[in-house]
């Protein structure tokens, strides 16, 4: 555990620092901070347990409030704040959180909690609404048999029902009942448990009716109730994994091996994290011995009804290749270190048309979106192969049957569900020779992407091409880090046509480590000796691809980007239960059957080969948002609080007068621009990859803030920038405003506090240094604290020679601080005190010379407030230059 107190102020040197340029922060320091961060937000939220455990619902609400401020968004923090507000009566707020849980969450508890709030506040209508859904989808807990039979009675319904995973069906009603297996009559009986007929999971609903007429509940939906969570992966004593059903979590889940062995998952899981409140995953562990009798070389796992659990089917000796006992492994199996160097493919290119691979297992709507978008936009001689992954929604599959009738498409169709890489596989066998392109589901292709991307492919030693996408990873426009919002169909068409106009003559010898599977473009030649998908490593997917990359990489096939072409993809339509966990599984495998793969793809993030692209982009689509006037830069450090916060107030207040306001942050090598108000603002656009390394990217950096026109910067913070930063104004030959915000004008510290938080008194300079000395730097400038005082002088007063224009001492905001008074010492503290108001005092400067200009915000305590006005007194009793 890291100590946290260490962290309060800053005190070891080695370790002190702001994030931004030449100031590295390494994977350990992120790990550390958010362990620290962990560590407070935990112990407020356990303080909060233990108040609402011991009924003190006031501290309680004090202490899960606070750790919410320092978790956002943890809906275990939600789940204890929504029972506080129940047992205080807050019925309306404890039902809005209970809702948003259930909504995001599937949460079975949140669902009927939520009802109950509905009751006590009186919404009956809203609860039998909610309660008809819940009781469709989840097996209510027992203690709350009572709230549908309150519902029941206020409405004079007939009765209530839900269903169990051990396949019974708690009917509560006068009289008897009929039910019904996806409309067929199954039998009929009274209130109490009725146990449904084996096979019954695979049915889509479940109907109980009395006199013709459903019963609360009724339909049971059967997908919904028997939905699993789980994994099973590998280690040198056999397989283990965690399983749990979501609908029913109180059912203790049995898993079949294809050999007919049954284990059940009774233990809890502890270590598995899981974003769900009340999670109640449980772990199972498989035995090598046992599974040296499965049948064959791979260990099919399923649940209680027949489905296949994530992660499998798995190779037996998966476990040894991760554990790194290799010695014994199939030559297919052993690891393969990426090469620097490989002899170049070399092949003839394919001419012709191609095929067109697209495996398909949900959602029908999406799912008929990308084949028309395909159908619209590809050359006649093109062949579009269809796999039913044994899709769940009979209505899909009736639609892709019309399909095929039509000889619109080629139709492969799986009576059992295999996975991604086993449906990709299917399809480039009935592919054949010939190039193909691999199509996610989720997608919808523009206009002549078919010829834009095979144009790039066939070249020679091309194996495989990827286009931009909003969601594709390194291949992803705007962000490649944070997740991008999905376009509309316009927003994309748009965004494709730029490509093309900017990037369609662009050469695009650039490497890439890897290609994306959302639309994989693979050469007839490099699929042929590559070989297919490992479909007996990688299970439902996630990770294939890289690895079929990295084996076509070690024969000598390049991979590379279709710039002039974008592609939207909504995003994990099909596979989305276990992603998380999958993902982390086979990224495991990847990395053990290529040593090497991280790193790989690190050093290709860390380069950006391919930011080129993004800000060609970002430019054109700058230059077509509309604004008024010249624009303003307002500088800020990385830190975010309170500075960050006035930062966006005041580029909203430039937005609303027609003026755009871009922020400039610091970087590790660099610096970006960002437009806060286009976040809000679906009519401005937010450029996210204006990212600059200095010095060397400088004259590309001032050439962007000319094309944006800036005419004013705004110092809020320099903490973190690179020196060029400093002396903007004067390249650009604009003025600039100053915001005093703390203490970084002359404490090398920032925060007038020693290493255990205590005021240091503003010692003379000496006494600074001594201070500096013991408990760090945490600037990191390599600047004496005279030096600082002196440059700060220079900046904020234009002693020394200054030539600026204007020179304004705008706003004081933050913690206690005496900036200006520390600077030139002629006035104490304590001989004055100012009180400044809340609200806003502004004072409009004279042109661009006479006196400075002020402009206070906030309100201060008496040491802040004195510091205020001493600050207010050196500006404009110094006349400008």
């Amino acid at each position: 555990m890291v100590d946290s107190s260490k962290f309060t102020t800053p005190t070891d040197r080695n370790q002190a620092g702001y994030a931004g340029y030449g100031n590295v922060i390494t994977d350990a320091d992120r790990a550390a901070w958010r362990e620290i961060h962990a560590a407070r937000a935990q112990e407020a939220f356990q303080r909060g347990e233990q108040a609402l455990a011991q009924n003190d619902l006031p501290a309680a609400q004090f202490w899960l409030e606070r750790a919410g401020r320092m978790a956002r968004a943890s809906p275990n923090i939600t789940w204890a704040l929504a029972l506080v507000d129940m047992r205080m009566g807050r019925f309306e707020e404890a039902g809005l959180k209970m809702g948003a849980l259930r909504e995001k969450y599937r949460l079975r508890e949140a669902a009927f909690l939520e009802i109950e709030c509905l009751v006590q506040a009186n919404e009956w209508d809203a609860a039998l609404k909610r309660l008809r859904e819940a009781l469709a989808t989840f097996n209510i807990m027992a203690d709350m048999h009572g709230l549908p039979q309150r519902v029941v009675q206020y409405f004079g319904k007939a009765g209530w029902c839900c269903a169990s995973n051990n396949g019974s069906i708690h009917i509560e009603a006068a009289g008897r009942v009929k039910i019904y297996l996806d409309g067929q009559d199954i039998g009929s009986g009274r209130s109490g448990c009725f146990w449904l007929p084996e096979g019954w999971a695979r049915a889509r609903n479940i109907s109980v009716k009395k006199n013709g007429c459903h019963l609360l509940g009724s339909p049971v939906q059967v997908d919904a109730l028997t939905r699993i969570e789980a994994l099973v992966t590998a280690d040198r004593s056999g397989l283990f994994g965690w399983a749990w059903y979501p609908s029913d979590p109180d059912y203790i889940p049995r898993l079949r091996l294809n050999n007919g062995s049954v284990f059940e998952a009774t233990e809890i899981a502890q270590s598995i994290a899981s974003d769900v409140p009340l999670a109640r995953p449980r772990s199972f562990r498989i035995p090598k011995a046992e599974l040296r009798s499965a049948q064959g070389d791979l260990a099919e796992v399923t649940d209680d009804h027949g489905r296949i659990v994530t992660g499998a089917p798995i190779r037996l000796d998966i476990g040894d290749l991760l554990a790194g006992e290799v010695d014994d492994l199939a030559e297919d199996l052993r690891p393969k270190r990426i090469a620097n160097e490989v002899t170049p493919a070399v092949h003839e290119p394919e001419t012709g048309g191609c095929s067109i691979v697209i495996p398909v297992y949900r959602d029908r709507d999406v799912t008929l979106q990308c084949i028309a978008s395909v159908l619209k936009t590809v050359p006649s001689d093109t062949r579009i192969i269809v796999v039913d992954d044994a899709t769940p929604e009979s209505d899909l599959a009736t639609a892709l049957d019309g399909l095929a009738v039509s000889r619109r498409i080629e139709l492969v169709r799986f009576e059992k569900n295999q996975g991604f890489p086993v449906a990709v596989n299917a399809g480039l066998r009935v592919a054949g020779d010939g190039d193909v392109i691999l199509l996610n589901s989720d997608v919808i292709v523009p206009q002549g992407w078919v010829e834009r991307v095979l144009r790039r492919l066939r070249v020679a030693g091309v194996g495989t091409v990827t286009p931009f996408s909003n969601d594709a990873s390194i291949f992803s426009y705007p962000s490649v880090k944070e997740h991008n919002p999905v376009p509309s169909r316009q927003e994309a068409a748009l965004l494709d046509r730029l490509c093309s106009k900017l990037f369609g003559g662009a050469n695009t010898e650039i490497d890439i480590p890897t290609a994306n599977g959302f639309c994989m473009a693979i050469s007839a030649a490099c699929l042929r000796q590559t070989g297919f998908l490992r479909e007996d490593v990688f299970a439902q997917g996630y990770g294939e691809e890289n690895d079929f990359c990295l084996r076509a990489s070690a024969l000598g096939f390049k991979h590379r980007i279709a710039p002039d072409v974008y592609v939207l993809h909504k995003g994990s339509v099909s596979f989305g239960a276990g992603k998380r966990w999958l993902m982390a599984r086979n990224l495991d495998i990847l990395n053990a059957l290529h040593p090497g793969y991280d790193a790989y793809v690190a050093d290709f993030i860390e380069h950006d080969p391919l930011r080129v692209f993004r800000q060609s982009l970002d430019k054109a689509l700058l230059a077509k948002s509309p604004h008024k006037s010249g624009g303003v830069l307002l500088v800020v450090h990385a830190g975010g609080g309170g500075v960050e916060r006035v930062v966006r107030e005041r580029a909203a207040r430039y937005e609303q007068n027609g003026e755009p306001a871009y922020v400039l942050r610091p970087l590790e090598k660099g610096c970006q621009i960002t437009r806060p108000a286009a976040e809000t603002d679906e009519q401005k656009f937010n450029p996210q990859n204006l990212i600059y390394d200095l010095p060397e990217s400088e004259d590309a950096f001032i050439s962007a803030l000319s094309e944006l026109n800036i005419r004013l910067i705004e110092w809020h913070q320099l903490i973190g920038h690179a020196p060029l930063i400093r002396r903007l104004h004067k390249v650009l030959r604009i003025p600039y405003d100053v915001f005093v915000h703390d203490h970084v004008w002359f404490c090398p510290r920032v925060s007038l506090l020693d290493g255990h938080g205590r005021y240091c008194g503003e010692p003379d300079v000496a006494g600074c240094e001594t201070c500096v000395e013991r408990w760090g730097d945490v600037l990191n400038e390599g600047l004496s604290v005279k030096q600082r005082v002196e440059r700060s002088k220079e900046e904020l007063w234009g002693r020394g020679g200054g030539s600026r224009l204007r020179k304004i001492l705008r706003g004081v905001f933050g913690a206690i601080f005496l900036v200006m008074n520390s600077l030139s010492r002629p006035w104490k503290t304590k001989h004055c005190y100012v009180h400044v108001p809340s609200k806003e005092l502004t004072y409009n400067e004279d042109e661009y010379y006479g006196y400075a200009s002020l402009e206070v915000l906030g309100s201060g305590r008496a040491l802040k407030s004195c510091s205020i006005w001493h600050a207010i007194y050196a500006c404009i009793t110094y006349p400008l230059k």
